[in-house]
């Protein structure tokens, strides 16, 4: 079965995460589990060139963001990657830079998503900065941008709940399932939410491929609609 992985990264997170993944280690990765090609994200708003350099590297297997800092650079940095650098959409890190995804602050980067025609992937799961109720404000008030909930609300129960619930009640939510540890939401969410939005991704380096494929595989979902999470969806949803 083809797959497309949504949401991985290259580079050397520090401190408490400890993890390195160069763009080799990726493609190494990705070839051992089949992979065809990953939507690839940097360690932070200031290493979008190592992003760069990795899709320039493989072209054909890498899909790169622009890891944006509201409060840094912003709508300028978004602009420079995709119409300069050829990037294909936007990375918001609530948690990691530390700004509620409902800030005002973060309107402008929506509005030059918008402007662009480009998604924004936006990580959730974490209070204060990034639950399922914050990012849907944000999308409720940029109808026209599409927004993907990455990790659709991660390891919380109750936060994996609201992010389906959110996205059944937003048109222009998705949901990516790295880190998200119930097989069976992810066949709600093809249920519920709708069958083209929902997106098969690893996170690497930080979660185990296996783990995140047998989710799919064990959610209940037929071989056809599996194929639909694992490749169709995101090829379609990023125009690949």
């Amino acid at each position: 079965m083809q797959i497309i992985d949504a949401h991985a990264h290259v580079g050397q997170f520090g401190g408490w995460a400890n993890v390195a993944n160069g763009p080799a280690d990726l493609i190494k990765t990705m070839d051992a589990y089949h992979i065809q090609q990953a939507i690839i994200c940097p360690t932070g708003f200031d290493t979008n060139d190592e992003a760069a350099a990795a899709a320039d590297k493989y072209p054909d297997r890498f899909i790169p963001l622009a890891w944006v800092h509201p409060m840094n650079a912003g709508p300028e940095a978004a602009h420079h990657y995709i119409e300069k650098r050829g990037f294909k959409g936007i990375k918001l890190h609530p948690l990691f830079n530390a700004y509620a995804a409902d800030d005002p602050g973060v309107d402008p980067i929506m509005e030059e998503a918008e402007r662009l025609d480009v998604p924004v992937f936006i990580h959730s799961g974490h209070v204060p900065f990034s639950t399922p109720w914050q990012i849907a404000l944000l999308a409720e008030r940029h109808p026209k941008v599409r927004v993907v909930m990455i990790h659709m609300g991660h390891g919380h129960g109750i936060y994996v709940q609201a992010a389906l619930d959110m996205a059944c009640r937003y048109d222009n939510i998705w949901l990516e399932m790295s880190g998200m540890p119930m097989p069976t939401k992810i066949k709600e969410a093809y249920d519920r939410v709708g069958h083209d939005r929902i997106f098969f991704g690893t996170d690497l380096p930080f979660h185990a491929p296996q783990v995140e494929i047998d989710k799919v595989r064990y959610s209940g979902l037929s071989e056809a609609a599996q194929a639909d999470v694992f490749y169709n969806n995101i090829k379609k949803f990023m125009g690949l």
